[in-house]
């Protein structure tokens, strides 16, 4: 079992709620509780995938009830919540670990009652213990065994979307498009129709969504995507910096971002899907803001097919120098929330719709 330094995951579940209580009440006052059909304006709350221990609170860390809160109050409507497989799951096709899993459940309840929604992610890059899915390793079948299970803890919790993988990368989109359905297949047999959030390979970046991979593009091939529930939608991630891994610190390819954001647009429009933006983020330069407020500005005006956007990152454990990093310093926050800000403010009614979350 992975070590617990917390107390407070051990509560008992009554005690828990009634903790919860007031955040919830002070939750449905504060500009940021979300509306059920509005689209996702998303904030990525990392921590409990960082690390490579298991030891909880030295390695890793869930957020804090005061950052949950802290973003909801600036308007956000949906958390992505990143962890580790290995930590909830630490023997393929087994079952979870308690402890851990208490700790994502509570999460999750935290964020729900500060009036926000979550995108539970995986965030493993298409590996378990640095192997593949999809090999001998980490055959399909122990990948839908996770999300089986996965599924069955928050099965038709409208609140709760499932992000199938973080990033896969390095593994044939044809390889990943059998995983995908595999997971799919299993999330829908055991009853969850939750909604599903698949990602393509080649670090789900949209800028490479038409590109001519060895074994065909994503755009080709994941429009193979097999949902029985047919409530599914295309996760991608888009920076700005040259190779658009979002690692330069710079927005140097900001305008072909933009681009790559509308041209994926056209593609959902064009096979008559929806999509996510799981990932985007750019420091804190005047070209940045403006490259960040139009990245928005495409989702936004696209509520009909996107169901919404999530910016990367903030989270306790973030060094305040990180370039990406919104964390609060001190109560203060970064330049980057300017950018969201108009957005976030927006509570009229066309505002809070979201098309693509009725479909």
């Amino acid at each position: 079992m992975i070590s617990v330094n917390s107390a407070k995951t051990n509560l008992p579940h009554r005690m828990r709620m009634l903790a919860f209580s007031s955040v919830a009440l002070m939750a449905s006052l504060q500009p940021g509780f979300a509306d059920a059909a509005s689209c996702f304006r998303g904030i990525n709350l990392a921590g409990a995938e960082f690390g490579e221990g298991n030891v909880y609170e030295k390695d890793y860390k869930y957020p804090s009830e005061e950052t949950i809160t802290h973003f909801a109050e600036k308007g956000f409507t949906s958390v992505r919540l990143p962890f580790r497989w290995e930590r909830l799951q630490p023997r393929l096709n087994k079952p979870f670990d308690e402890d851990e899993l208490a700790r994502l459940q509570e999460t999750v309840e935290l964020i729900k009652d500060n009036g926000m929604s979550v995108v539970i992610d995986p965030h493993n890059y298409a590996r378990y213990e640095g192997k593949v899915i999809g090999t001998s390793d980490v055959p399909d079948v122990a990948f839908a065994d996770f999300w089986h299970r996965l599924a069955q803890a928050f099965a038709n919790d409208e609140a709760v979307s499932f992000a199938l993988m973080n990033e896969p990368h390095d593994v044939a989109a044809t390889q990943w498009l059998k995983s995908a359905n595999t997971a799919i297949a299993a999330i829908r047999t055991g009853g969850a129709r939750n909604l599903i959030l698949v990602p393509g390979t080649s670090w789900t970046g949209a800028h490479s969504w038409r590109a001519e991979l060895k074994d065909g593009s994503n755009a080709t091939v994941m429009a193979g995507i097999k949902d029985p529930a047919s409530n599914y939608a295309y996760e991608v991630h888009q920076y700005l910096d040259s190779d658009f891994s979002g690692h330069k610190g710079t927005c140097s390819r900001g305008a072909d971002a933009i681009k790559a954001l509308e041209d994926f647009t056209l593609w959902l429009r064009n096979h008559g899907q929806r999509g996510y933006l799981g990932e985007f983020g750019a420091p804190a330069g005047k070209d940045c803001l403006s490259h960040l407020t139009a990245m928005t500005k495409v989702v936004e005006e696209n509520r009909d097919i996107w169901v919404g956007w999530a910016y990367w990152a903030a989270g306790d454990w973030w060094p305040a120098e990180e370039p990406l990093n919104i964390q609060p310093v001190k109560g203060v926050d970064k330049p980057q929330l300017s950018a969201l800000t108009p957005i976030l403010n927006d509570r009229s009614k066309r505002g809070l719709s979201c098309p693509a979350l009725e479909r």
